[in-house]
């Protein structure tokens, strides 16, 4: 079963992009699709800088896997999330948009003293 989620965030390409491409989160992201509430071990398959990643879970006996990508749009960047998990329910779409939401979220910088 395949499920999308698609959402126009606030934020430039380059720093979706670095949210995005980050193992410990594409793991935790794994995590929550396959309905582990630990992170799962990943394998990225593609990788296109700032553009599209695609990876696979590699313990999950299920084939499992999501994709990324980010085109930019008006006054933002369009992201669309895309997650293939033969055994995914409907838990699988709130998943996905809990993604969109981390990404989407201002980052939280403490005020320093300078």
């Amino acid at each position: 079963m395949e499920t999308k989620a698609k959402r126009t965030l606030v934020k430039s390409a380059p720093e979706l992009w670095m949210l995005a491409d980050d193992l410990e989160r594409m793991e935790t992201w794994m995590g929550g699709i396959v309905g582990s509430p630990a992170p799962v071990a990943i394998e990225i398959s593609k990788r296109v800088p700032g553009r599209f990643l695609e990876w696979r879970s590699v313990a999950s006996v299920s084939e499992t896997c999501m994709k990324v990508a980010l085109h930019e749009s008006g006054f933002g960047t369009a992201v669309e999330i895309t997650a293939a998990n033969p055994s995914a329910g409907p838990l699988a779409d709130d998943a996905l948009e809990r993604l969109l939401d981390e990404l989407g979220s201002p980052d939280r910088r403490p005020f320093s003293t300078g």
